[in-house]
């Protein structure tokens, strides 16, 4: 047998593509399991799960990894699978709390979640919902459809800081970005070097997660937005308006009467888009031309200050040390 499982990923087919798997003989696929078990050190019902330590300095990084590992339950399959550590395994009618995060992603089938913050809800595939410390929680795949599912633990302050900050919450763990390679790659390379168990791969793994996280939060917002195209292509006008006209009169007002909406909603779906107010993009891009011509002009603050329309020269240098800790003076003798 020359595959490897998902994780491995000579082949990915043998594990991940049941389709594939059920194509195999009898004899074939008993080959396979036995392979499997060689690997891995729990695989039990197609589950196969790997759990770290981290040491004190790792726990500096502000972000540690726990446990990764990934299942594939057919329809009709018992749930929950066995061989989980102990602390990670639970009855579906009384659940659980963990005390670390977990990212699950569903690429196939369908299930049901449901925790201390929100009723019973489907997941569908293509979804990600995230666990949080302390926040009871019960799940599972439905058992007509099945489902494969990867899954990640962690925590961290660095995991904590942005709960606190309102980025991640538990009234909304649940997120839809469809079905990405991407992500089964991200997961993928984190299990690969887990089992490794390479000096210093807490660190890799802890970016591996910040990458997982971030294409979760960018995918679901990106195809929310994209659901309207008429809106995208009116904010990717808008934004490319600005950035032409740095140094001309043209307000965000007139920018959004050309385009036909009002100057409220024109601002609500800026903002929606881009995070950020389009007046104070419009601000910070002048901004940043600023830095150019103070870097390599020879031109007077003054004349700078006009030239990217600001109100005068004294609310420009305001501005400007604002954004930067210096004032357009300071920035040009550091720069030179």
């Amino acid at each position: 047998m020359e595959g490897k499982n998902s994780w491995g990923g000579a082949d990915d087919s043998t594990f991940y593509a049941h389709k594939s798997i059920k194509k195999l003989s009898s004899c074939s696929f008993l080959l396979q399991i036995l392979y499997f078990c060689s690997q891995n050190k729990f695989i039990t019902d197609m589950q196969t799960s790997k759990y770290l330590l981290a040491n004190e300095r790792d726990k500096e990084w502000g972000l540690t990894v726990s446990t990764i590992g990934y299942e594939m339950i057919e329809p009709g399959e018992s749930y929950p699978t066995k061989g989980h550590a102990d602390g990670y395994y639970f009855d579906l009618k009384k659940g659980r709390e963990l005390d670390e995060y977990q990212l699950l992603y569903q690429p196939e089938g369908e299930g049901v979640f449901q925790s201390a913050h929100i009723a019973e809800t489907p997941i569908k595939a293509g979804d990600i919902f995230l666990l949080f410390p302390g926040e009871w929680h019960t799940y599972h795949p439905c058992p007509e459809k099945g489902w494969h599912s990867y899954w990640i633990g962690f925590k961290g302050k660095n995991i904590d800081d942005r709960v606190k900050a309102g980025f991640l919450s538990p009234e909304k763990p649940i997120y839809h970005v469809g079905f990405s390679n991407d992500i089964l790659s991200l997961y993928k390379e984190a299990y690969r070097i887990a089992q490794e168990e390479a000096a210093y791969s807490q660190q890799t793994l802890a970016g591996i997660v910040n990458h997982l996280i971030g294409m979760m939060y960018s995918l679901e917002r990106n195809i929310i937005l994209n659901k309207n195209t008429a809106h995208v292509d009116m904010i990717n006008k808008a934004r490319l308006r600005i950035r032409e006209s740095l140094e001309s009169d043209l307000t965000i007002q007139k920018i959004a009467e050309d385009l036909g909406v009002s100057y409220s909603s024109f601002r609500k779906l800026f903002k929606e888009f881009t995070g950020i107010a389009p007046a104070m993009y419009q601000q910070d891009l002048r901004l940043q031309r600023a830095k150019e011509l103070l870097s390599t002009t020879d031109e007077s603050i003054k004349e700078i200050a006009y030239r990217l329309n600001f109100e005068s020269p004294d609310y420009f240098s305001s501005k400007f040390k604002n954004q930067t800790g210096l004032k357009p003076s300071e920035f040009r003798n550091k720069m030179r």
